[in-house]
């Protein structure tokens, strides 16, 4: 988290649609922590997405002369995903997904790591460590809970470098900065 893979998807479609190029993108009915038909960054960015409870809800949404699908927070998507996905770029279409390839626990998140196999390409971006400004490659939740997904932002996660990862202390004081 924090490592701006929101921003990232936000900017590759909104150069698509200055050039013109039809664009969709989508996000899971489940994120409504800033917004419910956008798609916003932690830095206030935004573009408009359709929200859907699945990737065959997404499938049915994609309108025909849809060039370029942007996707945000692909780990919430069911394992489905993979196979549309596949689909959509046998039909010529682009898709750009944005997603954590590891949960909290450091552990494989799907649909993203089998999505990343079979991309032509990858961008791996890290945040800075919440803690020692390193290379914060790891999502660490500082609340309590057991749930897998835990929808939140800086109240509930921090990002986290290999060093200050500590998956032993599931509930830790934030650090005011």
């Amino acid at each position: 988290m924090f490592s701006g893979k929101s921003e990232e998807l936000i900017r590759r479609v909104t150069r698509s649609k200055i050039a013109r190029i039809p664009v969709q993108v989508f996000k899971p009915q489940l994120d409504d922590r800033y917004a419910d038909e956008e798609v916003v960054s932690h830095s206030a960015l935004k573009v408009d997405a359709i929200p859907v409870a699945g990737s065959l809800e997404l499938l049915k949404a994609v309108e025909d002369d849809t060039e370029v699908i942007g996707i945000d927070e692909g780990q919430f998507f069911d394992d489905g995903l993979v196979e549309i996905v596949d689909y959509l770029a046998a039909k010529g279409k682009q898709v750009i997904i944005a997603g954590l390839d590891t949960d909290y626990l450091r552990r494989p998140f799907e649909p993203i790591p089998t999505l990343s196999d079979r991309a032509e390409y990858v961008t791996k971006m890290l945040a800075v460590c919440h803690r020692c400004g390193g290379a914060g490659m790891y999502t660490q939740r500082i609340v309590n809970s057991d749930d897998l997904v835990v929808l939140g932002a800086q109240d509930a996660y921090e990002a986290r470098c290999r060093m200050c990862y500590n998956p032993d202390e599931p509930e830790q004081p934030r650090l005011d900065l």
